[in-house]
C-alpha cells in the first residue's frame, strides 16, 4: 500500500487513470448527447467529431500506458525519459488550463450532475499534472 504513496506508485496510478479516461471515449458521445446534438450537422463534421475523439481517447490510453507500464524507466534521468515527462506535464497541464479557461461554466452551472463532472475532472487533471510535474522536477 505505502508502494501507492512513492513517485513510482502515484506515476502507475496516474497511468491507470489515464488509461480508464480513454477508454471511457468509447462511451463519452451517448453519456453527452452527441447523437442528437450532431444529427443536425454535416456528415463531414459528424466524422470529423468521432474520428478525433477515437484519437483522443487513443491518445489518452497510449500517454496512460507510458508511466504505467514504464514507471521506473521515466525516473531514470535519461534524456528521453526527461522529454516525455516534460512533454506529459505541458499536456496535461494545458488541459488543466483548459478546464477553467476553455470551457464556460454555462455548461455546468446548474446542473448537478455536470457540476460533479467538472469538479472531478478539475481534481483529476490537478493531480495528473502535479505527478508528471513532480516527476519531471524529480530527475532534473
Amino acid at each position: 500500500m505505502t508502494e501507492l504513496l512513492t513517485l513510482e506508485g502515484q506515476l502507475r496510478l496516474v497511468g491507470a487513470a489515464l488509461v480508464t479516461v480513454g477508454l471511457v471515449h468509447a462511451v463519452l458521445p451517448r453519456a453527452i448527447g452527441w447523437p442528437a446534438d450532431l444529427s443536425g450537422t454535416t456528415l463531414l463534421t459528424r466524422q470529423v467529431s468521432y474520428a478525433h475523439l477515437f484519437f483522443i481517447g487513443l491518445a489518452c490510453v497510449f500517454l496512460g500506458l507510458l508511466p504505467l507500464c514504464l514507471a521506473p524507466d521515466l525516473l531514470s534521468g535519461t534524456r528521453l525519459a526527461t522529454a516525455l515527462l516534460a512533454g506529459q506535464t505541458l499536456f496535461w497541464g494545458l488541459r488543466w488550463l483548459f478546464e477553467f479557461a476553455v470551457f464556460s461554466p454555462k455548461l455546468w452551472r446548474g446542473d448537478p450532475l455536470r457540476t460533479a463532472a467538472h469538479i472531478a475532472l478539475a481534481v483529476l487533471w490537478t493531480w495528473v499534472t502535479a505527478v508528471f510535474t513532480t516527476a519531471l522536477c524529480h530527475v532534473l
